[in-house]
């Protein structure tokens, strides 16, 4: 018995325009997905260059475990860790900074879509800069930790840099950002100038010699505040100190 209907496989073979479910007339063709806008050619480019920026942020944690291992660190393995992790997140959050003001000075609006990548590896290394402390310094003694952050400024200093940025890093992804609303979002996110404040005057209080490095730090990160209150028109920036009214009640 011969088959009443002739189905030939699915793929990217197109359907005749006369067949039921389509409309008809000449020339009917089906919608097809564009593969090839720019938009899409875009976006293929930066989960490109997310991809490879998440690679070159572990290569720094990739070296250190190859040092750790056969090791390398040196007489001082705990301080070797603890200042590199240390190191690698303060650069990382600096650059994160620079994102915006580089993107207004190059016109590179594409730019802001590589910020969670670089974000996510700062809180990253200084997750694994204040784990080292814990676990390596501390031993995960409490009396231990509570001394330091009673008699150690630059301890205190550098928990509650971390304190700033763990939110930050919690409700960095798009379901967060449609929970919170745009605005509660961009205002939580003003953190990140607070933690690395902070995380400066961590850098600067530890060293007790040749500051010119915490330095470097505190200069650059005055001048990317001073460009992000540049960016802001005046009124914009009263009108963020001003506290927001109510909202007239419907009836």
């Amino acid at each position: 018995m011969t088959p009443q209907n002739n189905i030939k496989p699915a793929g990217l073979m197109a359907v005749p325009a006369h067949h039921k479910g389509f409309p008809s007339g000449h020339g009917s063709e089906p919608a097809r997905i564009r593969t090839d806008s720019p938009a899409i050619r875009l976006q293929h480019r930066i989960d490109l260059a997310n991809q490879a920026l998440a690679l070159l942020c572990l290569l720094p944690l990739l070296a250190l475990s190859l040092r750790y291992a056969n090791r390398g660190l040196g007489p001082n393995p705990v301080e070797t860790l603890t200042s590199q992790t240390g190191a690698w997140g303060l650069r990382l959050l600096w650059i994160t900074l620079a994102i915006s003001p580089l993107r207004q000075l190059t016109g590179w609006h594409w730019l802001i879509r590589l910020r969670r990548v670089l974000a996510l590896f700062g809180f990253l290394y200084a997750s694994l800069h204040l784990l080292v402390y814990l676990v390596f310094d501390q031993e995960f003694s409490p009396a231990g930790i509570f001394d330091d952050l009673r008699w150690r400024p630059y301890i205190l200093a550098g928990f509650a840099a971390f304190l700033c940025l763990a939110p930050l890093a919690i409700t960095s992804t798009d379901a967060m950002i449609k929970r919170l609303g745009g605005r509660n979002w961009r205002n939580l996110h003003r953190l990140t100038y607070a933690a690395a404040g902070l995380a400066a005057l961590h850098f600067l209080l530890l060293v007790k010699r040749d500051i010119s490095e915490p330095a470097i730090y505190v200069v650059l990160l005055a001048v990317l505040f001073m460009a992000r209150l540049r960016k802001q028109p005046l009124r914009a920036r009263l009108a963020l100190l001003r506290p927001t009214p109510p909202e007239a009640h419907k009836p």
